[in-house]
């Protein structure tokens, strides 16, 4: 068994060299199919990112009476920090409400002067309010307006900003879904690419093949050569494309950053260079071993 695996290594890797032009072809095929593959992977960290950013952005908040007791309103933050929908609750004092409201209007003369001409603090305490989904935002609004705290609520701007926090909760579900869509798309195409490649390889090989089955050789030993090189076209095209990631990273993680407000692709990279290339070499391995696999299946009935 030992001789024979060394032997159908041996054949494979100088039927790999002997074909030149064809394994050339068959690695510059899988070489686009894992720049696919890695793009989509670095495509989903970027669109992960700005769509974890977006949802940071929405929130709501409860704002409260002017009259409301601070202890009620921090019983009311302890309460919503105790539903599993709610990720973080931001509590705002009427002193720290009025004090942002005057430092974003600082350059209007005619609202300093009012405000200073009032006397007193018009504005009342609040609740910054962050739910782990979006989806959530309805639940924890009817939550406040049924609960007992309901008596010092003076408006939760839910209402105002239903309309935002809704798009943008359709436009998640819909980007993670195309993601996942067009991922799956694009890997079958480029697995098809691939396969008809490798087997126009095994074609030019098909009367050695016949020869070979006709002398007595067993499927095992008549595919492993073919095994073996969809293995190394694998493994070539997984280090080639994991070099063309170097320069494209670096060119466009600064411009990607600045565009899209995600992480730096090129620092991304090199971060996960072990998972990426791991990733790029298991699917450049599973799509040469398997390709090379059934492209010959049709060629060992004699």
């Amino acid at each position: 068994m030992f001789i024979n695996l060394k032997r159908i290594i041996k054949s494979g890797i100088v039927s790999f060299w002997r074909n030149g032009w064809i394994s050339a072809a068959t690695v510059l095929v899988m070489v686009l199919t894992l720049f696919v593959v890695g793009s989509l992977v670095l495509g989903n960290v970027i669109l992960t990112a700005v769509l974890a950013s977006l949802e940071k952005k929405v929130d709501i908040t409860v704002y409260f009476r002017l009259d409301a007791p601070e202890e009620e309103v921090l019983a009311a933050r302890d309460s919503l920090l105790s539903l599993g929908e709610v990720e973080e609750v931001e509590y705002v004092s009427r002193e720290e409400a009025l004090l942002q409201f005057r430092e974003r209007h600082q350059e209007n003369a005619l609202i300093t002067q009012s405000l200073d001409e009032l006397g007193e603090n018009p504005l009342g305490a609040s609740l910054e309010v962050r739910a782990s989904d979006t989806s959530h935002y309805a639940a924890i609004s009817n939550f406040l307006e049924a609960s007992t705290f309901s008596s010092i609520l003076d408006k939760i701007n839910y209402r105002q900003n239903q309309l935002v926090i809704d798009r943008l909760a359709a436009i998640l579900h819909t980007s993670r879904r195309i993601g996942l869509a067009a991922s799956i798309l694009l890997s079958s195409i480029a697995f098809l690419v691939a396969f008809n490649t490798i087997r126009m390889a095994i074609y030019t090989s098909r009367e050695e093949i016949k020869i070979m089955k006709l002398v007595g050789a067993s499927n095992w030993y008549t595919r492993g050569p073919f095994l073996v090189e969809g293995f190394l076209h694998g493994l070539f095209a997984s280090v080639i494309a994991l070099a063309i990631f170097f320069p494209v990273t670096y060119w466009l993680g600064p411009e990607a950053e600045r565009f899209f407000g995600g992480p730096d692709l090129y620092i991304y990279y090199i971060t996960h260079l072990l998972e990426f290339y791991l990733v790029l070499f298991l699917v450049g391995i599973i799509i040469g071993v398997l390709s090379s696999s059934f492209a010959i299946r049709k060629h060992l009935r004699v």
